[in-house]
């Protein structure tokens, strides 16, 4: 099977996000490129052995491969969203797309804001619909379910603990995710935006 190869990030000092934790969340993303590549190649394993007999292990391995799969995607666009230091939203296609979907870019970030403060872990999300040709942000629980099928991710917000606890404290996640704007390089939302229309 063809193995995920982790991906290196050139990411600058952060506004309120230390070196140590996206040193500490780099691993974590390692180890979802692992986990990723083991689970995936243990299914190989098992359904060559065996398939009807490993029927039961095949299925809970199939859905430990989603959260892995995902854990691995989602912080790849979470990671380069803060490679190459903070750059503004340009008046582009994405600026004018988000004016249309939700009235102003400013009611955007209120909407993705108040999604990443739902109780719990998991990712606020900003998605490209191309069926639709429309821009949608959803909560994401986990890394694996609250997926919308069919619509391809643009950005990601992280909002496990361990993105934000250690500079932040619990009580601090509302300034995680205002600083988390003030770091983001929005080209590389807009490239997200481009490669996903096309």
């Amino acid at each position: 099977m063809k193995t995920f190869e982790a991906k290196t990030f050139n990411i600058p000092t952060l506004k309120g996000i230390s070196e140590k934790t996206i040193e500490e969340h780099l691993k974590l993303y390692a180890g979802y490129v692992k986990n990723a590549n083991a689970v995936g190649e243990k299914v190989g394993e098992l359904f060559m052995e065996d398939p009807e007999k490993n029927q039961y292990l095949l299925s809970e391995l199939s859905r430990r491969f989603s959260f892995e799969y995902n854990g691995m995607r989602n912080h790849e666009i979470y990671f380069e969203s803060l490679s190459g230091g903070a750059a503004p939203l340009s008046d582009g296609a994405l600026k004018s797309a988000l004016e249309a979907d939700f009235g102003s870019v400013d009611v955007f970030l209120s909407v993705i804001k108040m999604t990443a403060m739902i109780r719990g872990v998991g990712w606020a999300m900003l998605w490209y619909d191309k069926k639709e040709d429309r821009l949608l942000v959803s909560w994401v629980d986990e890394q694996h379910l609250g997926q919308l099928q069919g619509a391809t991710p643009i950005l990601a917000l992280d909002m496990w603990e361990h993105s934000f606890v250690a500079d932040y404290q619990p009580s601090g996640k509302k300034q995680y995710v205002e600083d988390f704007f003030e770091n983001l390089n929005w080209s590389k939302i807009e490239e997200n935006f481009t490669n996903a229309k096309s």
